[in-house]
């Protein structure tokens, strides 16, 4: 039995890796911190995999936990997070610089907002889950993701040269339900 569970998480763990790290990067800004995130919530998910497998929505279960681990990171210790607006590395062509500098502005937005409406945002709209689903993530109520949502949009608002770099980027990998 035990190998029959060693067996399905490592299935788990090649399916949904990098949809898992690329939301770990959404709610840390960095990938380093991202991968570290993604490893310390998959860590937890294994040990008490026999359980997690027997829910609906396995990966549900384990997006709570990357969520959790990285709101641990700031408990544990007030972790001060500085992006910048480009990444440090120029790609030739043009599209691309352009497409890396909107990621980079969208980054450094995201960064500006407190964790909670971070987590909502960017489950909210670009994991596309919807209030009832985020508000399960998160272990609140739905009015509190709406809330949240509103708020972190607002501040998104305000920050100049986002919404123009944003204008400018491929349609959104998400939307709202």
């Amino acid at each position: 039995m035990q190998a029959e569970l060693e067996a399905q998480f490592q299935e788990f763990v090649r399916a949904r890796w990098t949809h898992l790290v690329r939301t770990a990067y959404l709610l840390t800004g960095d990938p380093y911190h991202a991968e570290d995130l993604t490893q310390t919530a998959l860590a937890k998910a294994y040990r008490s995999w026999r359980r997690v497998s027997r829910t609906d929505r396995p990966e549900a279960y384990v997006r709570r936990m990357l969520v959790s681990c990285n709101s641990d990171r700031f408990r544990k210790r007030r972790v001060t997070e500085s992006l910048t607006a480009a990444p440090p590395e120029r790609v030739q062509y043009d599209d691309a610089v352009s497409r890396a500098d909107e990621r980079g502005t969208l980054l450094a937005a995201l960064a500006q907002l407190p964790p909670k409406q971070r987590a909502v945002v960017v489950l909210r709209y670009w994991e596309d889950l919807s209030e009832a689903e985020v508000a399960d993530v998160l272990g609140c109520s739905p009015g509190t993701v709406k809330s949240q949502a509103s708020k972190g949009l607002a501040k998104l608002r305000t920050i100049p040269g986002l919404a123009q770099a944003m204008s400018h980027a491929a349609p959104a990998q998400g939307g709202t339900r």
